[in-house]
């Protein structure tokens, strides 16, 4: 649907190096569906726009969990 988030599947990484690499990129944002199955999406931090195949895409899921990190300065044990 117009507006969703959706990953990516990116066949042209080879496959060893990076072996545990993912191989899903993005999110993208799914801008226009074509019939037979086409689906525009663009990139929302480089602006572009391009067309690839409804199968290669998944739907993007936010995580439920806080992505702030906080910082620990740690210090050396005294002996």
């Amino acid at each position: 649907q117009p507006g969703q988030k959706v990953l990516l599947f990116s066949s042209r990484l080879k496959l060893f190096p990076g072996k545990l690499k993912s191989r899903w990129t993005g999110p993208y944002l799914v801008t226009k569906i074509f019939p037979h199955g086409a689906v525009e999406i663009s990139n929302e931090a480089q602006g572009n726009t391009f067309k690839v195949n409804g199968h290669r895409l998944k739907p993007y899921v936010e995580s439920p969990f806080d992505t702030a990190y906080e910082s620990l300065t740690l210090k050396a044990p005294v002996i």
